[in-house]
């Protein structure tokens, strides 16, 4: 049951990963101002990333460990600090200094860790079995 609910919420997190990174790059290329929803995205893409990282650990200490899954965890691991890092930063500073760059950044540099992880362990990144 773990194994699917870790293996399925993939799909949300690839789902808010990119509709964040698409409003971070409409804002960013039609210089719109920074915006309340954008903060609202890239913290849903962060938090499903941590969720994702707790059914994740969970999951190791339930079922058996592979030596692929030592990349694997540190890739997603990362993927969801460098999700985290923008948000943070963000609600920190004045409305006018924020950007929708650093975000456009941070998301697409989360994306592709998570897609190297999801690599590392044998899978496709849309993909439910080792046949990839």
């Amino acid at each position: 049951m773990l194994l699917h609910a870790h293996s399925g919420l993939r799909y949300l997190i690839l789902l808010a990963g990119f509709a964040a990174l698409v409003y971070a790059i409409v804002g960013l290329v039609t210089g719109a101002p920074y915006r309340k929803p954008m903060r609202t995205l890239a913290t849903i893409f962060a938090s499903s990333l941590h969720l994702q990282v707790l059914l994740g650990l969970a999951l190791l200490f339930s079922d058996r460990f592979y030596p692929a899954l030592i990349g694997h965890i540190f890739l997603m691991i990362l993927a969801a600090v460098v999700a985290q890092v923008v948000p943070s930063i963000m609600r920190r500073r004045a409305d006018d200094q924020r950007t929708y760059l650093p975000h456009v950044i941070s998301i697409a540099v989360a994306l592709g860790l998570i897609w190297t992880g999801i690599a590392s362990i044998g899978r496709g990144l849309f993909t439910m079995s080792g046949a990839g």
